[in-house]
């Protein structure tokens, strides 16, 4: 679907005039999508399904599992890695320029509805298929889930004795959150937090999704809570406490691919297979082999398609 970058197209035969050359190498040059900036290899061709990924390396670890499982079925996979937030790439997905990619149902649902309706997995999962432009899919959900969540060290949830988002009042007038900056706007961000628990959130912007950066935040006592995905094998290693939300303030956040309404029946069913495997314990295991032993989403991915039951 995109131009294959002219570094990895084979070398011009010498009867090829240099002009000519030039020539092909100009027209290339333009037809250069800027999403090719991802972090991801890419493998194309003319019917390639491009598979994009959140800027998160969690995402980009299923996105990878999704490519690998479509390669092993022959199909042609175009990664577009490391993308951005969704305020990025549902554009993209919107447009056509990317065909697949790992996303969490109530986040989505929420992207297009702020006054999305909590519930089970299945019926968060029915809200993201009525919410989604003509011409996207929802395929099937995974029982693994990476829920944003409002995180405290244990040392605060014991001093403070906090126990769900609404004992954050124990704190004082304010509290200051280390999240994205989309975490002011999110639903579930500081006006979430004020009208279902009174609690005033200032958020500290710190770009990493809830990676290394936010859990120093936290556990260093430069904030006074974080938005860490439930997920994260960060959780356990620094014995955070996640605090129960008894008012749903967050939506059930269960992975789900969205995907073109184009994309082939037999991709859709490789797909939908790996979702059904994929576990929360999965992704709390994959979580750890990139964060603790520094393992690629390549190998991350391989392994996990490998010894799947």
């Amino acid at each position: 679907m995109k131009s294959q970058p002219a570094s990895s197209r084979p070398v011009l035969y010498s009867v090829i005039s240099l002009t000519s050359a030039a020539l092909l190498l100009t027209a290339c040059g333009a037809n250069t999508d800027p999403l090719e900036e991802g972090d991801g290899e890419t493998t194309s061709g003319e019917d390639a399904i491009v598979i994009g990924s959140q800027a998160y390396y969690s995402n980009e670890i299923v996105a990878e599992i999704y490519a690998q499982a479509l390669e092993a079925e022959g199909f042609d996979v175009e990664r577009e890695f490391q993308i951005g937030q969704r305020e990025v790439y549902m554009p993209e997905l919107e447009a056509g320029e990317i065909d697949l990619l790992p996303e969490y149902t109530g986040n989505l649902v929420q992207y297009y509805q702020d006054e999305a309706e909590t519930g089970s997995p299945e019926a968060v999962h029915s809200q993201a298929q009525d919410v989604l432009p003509d011409g996207l899919q929802v395929l099937d959900w995974a029982e693994a889930t990476d829920q944003d969540s409002y995180v405290v060290t244990s040392e605060t949830a014991q001093e403070h004795e906090l126990e769900s988002i609404g004992d954050l009042t124990n704190l004082g007038d304010s509290v200051t959150m280390a999240a994205n900056s989309e975490f002011e706007a999110r639903p579930y961000g500081p006006d979430g937090a004020q009208e279902l628990y009174g609690v005033t959130v200032e958020v500290v912007g710190v770009e990493d999704s809830g990676g290394p950066l936010t859990v120093s935040a936290l556990v260093d006592g430069d904030v006074d809570v974080a938005d860490i995905y439930t997920s994260s094998p960060a959780i356990a290693a620094e014995d955070l406490v996640i605090l129960d939300d008894p008012e749903h303030l967050i939506l059930p956040q269960n992975v789900v691919p969205v995907a073109s309404e184009d994309l082939d029946d037999q991709a859709v069913e490789v797909i939908n297979t790996v979702q059904a495997d994929l576990t929360a314990d999965d992704l709390v295991e994959l979580n750890t082999r990139s964060v603790d032993d520094q393992a690629s989403s390549d190998d991350v991915a391989q392994e996990w398609l490998e010894n799947r039951e």
